[in-house]
């Protein structure tokens, strides 16, 4: 036993053993490195007080952020295919797929709820990153397309976060063939005479960059959100150039004009009503 072992052993009566400090009492920024206490950190929207960093968030927070007290009617998961392939890398798909159940307590990495913004309706999609990185798969495309549908029932507009590496390896093709299908059902939801409003946030990259994410009336991404195709490596080799330190942010999409605003997520909700209300001005709450 070493000395300090023995150190401890002897003190046991004056410091407890036990742990009495919770283990989620302090949130690390990972923008800046600064420990705020997580209430703090939750209060402020998971946006961290030091830096600005806005911390990603799932379906639950979103919903409440945004929609009016007491109007959120989240829909239930459409049914999908669990595992059409069989796939098998160093775990069976079927197994991490309840692994991300059990971690995030979703059934997959897409969420519709319906209800109102400012007294305004509107159906809100979210894609949530803690679920297998958001990956686009069946399951998504159906979720997306359920959400067209309901906006479309409801005549209110769509509302989609994105927040994803792509679509899902697992699923193959068929993940890819969700990129058609999604964008076949953003053409409805025009024929319909509604709009589409897309909130990127980080990270969206790959094939939801391709899809969905870049086909909105309007475009709203969160500060310093991380927005690309591909990874900033692979261009540099392959273009065998530096890119600028700012590349695949927001503010730099905003500056080449590839979106329409940065906004801060404590402005959001405001923002979607002046937004909505432009595109859909004689449209009230039901």
């Amino acid at each position: 036993m070493s000395w300090l072992s023995s150190v401890r052993n002897a003190l046991s009566f004056v410091v407890p053993a036990t742990k009495e400090t919770p283990d989620n009492l302090w949130h690390k920024c990972k923008g800046c490195g600064t420990m705020v206490f997580t209430k703090e950190f939750e209060e402020n929207l998971s946006v961290c007080p030091s830096c600005d960093h806005h911390g990603r968030i799932g379906p639950t927070k979103r919903f409440a952020q945004l929609l009016d007290e007491g109007s959120a009617q989240v829909l239930p998961p459409p049914p999908a295919p669990e595992d059409p392939l069989k796939f098998r890398d160093s775990k069976r798909y079927v197994d991490r797929l309840k692994s991300a159940r059990a971690d995030t307590g979703e059934q997959d990495a897409f969420l519709n709820a319906r209800g109102t913004i400012h007294g305004r309706r509107v159906v809100i999609g979210v894609q949530d990153f803690a679920f297998m990185g958001g990956s686009m798969g069946q399951a998504v495309g159906e979720a997306f397309i359920q959400g067209v549908e309901t906006a479309i029932a409801d005549k209110a507009p769509y509302v989609v976060f994105t927040a994803s590496g792509g679509a899902r390896m697992q699923e193959g093709i068929l993940s890819l063939m969700q990129m058609p299908r999604s964008t076949v059902a953003i053409q409805m939801l025009h024929d319909a005479g509604l709009p589409y409003i897309v909130v990127l946030t980080d990270p969206t990259s790959g094939g939801v960059m391709a899809a969905y994410a870049m086909l909105g009336d309007v475009h709203i991404a969160e500060p310093r959100a991380t927005l690309a195709f591909t990874g900033r490596r692979v261009i540099e080799n392959t273009i065998r150039e530096k890119l600028p330190d700012d590349f695949q942010t927001s503010e730099y999409y905003l500056e080449h004009g590839l979106i329409d605003m940065v906004v801060h997520r404590k402005e959001l909700r405001d923002r979607l009503a002046t937004v909505i209300s432009y595109l859909c001005p004689e449209r009230q709450a039901a």
